[in-house]
């Protein structure tokens, strides 16, 4: 199976996935899909193809994604897809016994205020907050919380677990370096509107849902929603392209994506 040059500079998702593609000792082959030419922007064939419809939105929040081992891999993951769309999205593969010092570095970079976005459940009261700086309260009651109040002048810097849920909740225990952050928990009210992988739950979203949640919490709606409408136009090209059913590129998906990015070039 062949790959065709992205139309775009590759990103730090598509970085990662080619130091991992270096390091394998077999060719990696996707399940479920067509062989044949895919794209080396999109991960798709090239008949069904996003690139040209790829939107960019400068934020002032940024993303810090660890990365499973075979994540980068899938052509289903929608860390790439956040890196698509916001510029400051940074990713690194985890691993147990050793820590890429670049990622110790972003996290100790003061421009950030970093959140592990982590479902509070799971977390000592005391680390969790549900505000980020701008909401805090001047008299928050934890020591986290505190923290995040004395320092608004920092953007947000969200670090998502990309994984599955049991890796993900390894890498929250195994990842000593995260400890010093708040643990952002959030209370989603919509279910997941993710059809390319199966869960158990309708409530588990995928990482580019998380994201733009989390966009929406920084204020950054322009942002949020493009994310949500370029996962739904993916996800509709993904699933396609795996029933060798043709693009509808003038439905309602579409129409609502390049409305967004017409509204963000517009205020770049």
């Amino acid at each position: 199976m062949t790959t065709v040059p992205p139309l775009f500079p590759p990103h730090a998702v598509s970085r990662l996935r080619s130091a991992r593609l270096l390091r394998s000792t077999r060719p990696f082959l996707a399940r479920g899909g067509p062989h044949g030419e895919r794209c080396g922007g999109c991960r798709l064939i090239l008949s069904h193809c996003l690139c040209h419809l790829r939107p960019i939105v400068p934020t002032r929040a940024g993303f810090c994604l660890l990365m499973a081992e075979h994540e980068t891999l899938k052509p289903s993951n929608t860390g790439w897809l956040i890196a698509d769309v916001i510029p400051d999205t940074m990713a690194f593969g985890w691993a147990r016994t050793e820590t890429d010092p670049a990622l110790l570095a972003v996290l100790a970079d003061p421009q950030w205020q970093p959140y592990v976005v982590f479902p509070g459940e799971f977390v000592a009261p005391e680390r969790v907050v549900s505000h980020l700086i701008a909401e805090a309260e001047a008299g928050a009651a934890t020591d986290a919380q505190a923290e995040v109040a004395a320092t608004p002048t920092k953007r947000p810097l969200f670090i998502l677990l990309d994984a599955t849920w049991s890796e993900a909740r390894k890498i929250f225990k195994k990842s000593p370096y995260l400890l010093p952050f708040p643990v952002l928990s959030l209370a989603p009210e919509q279910l997941s509107r993710y059809r390319l992988r199966r869960s158990k739950r309708d409530d588990h979203l995928c990482t580019a849902e998380v994201a733009a949640i989390c966009l929406g919490m920084a204020g950054e709606t322009q942002a949020a929603q493009t994310l949500d409408a370029y996962l739904d136009v993916f996800s509709d090209h993904y699933l396609r392209a795996k029933q060798q059913i043709k693009v509808s590129w003038e439905d309602a998906l579409h129409q609502q994506l390049a409305a967004l990015r017409t509204t963000a070039n517009t205020e770049l």
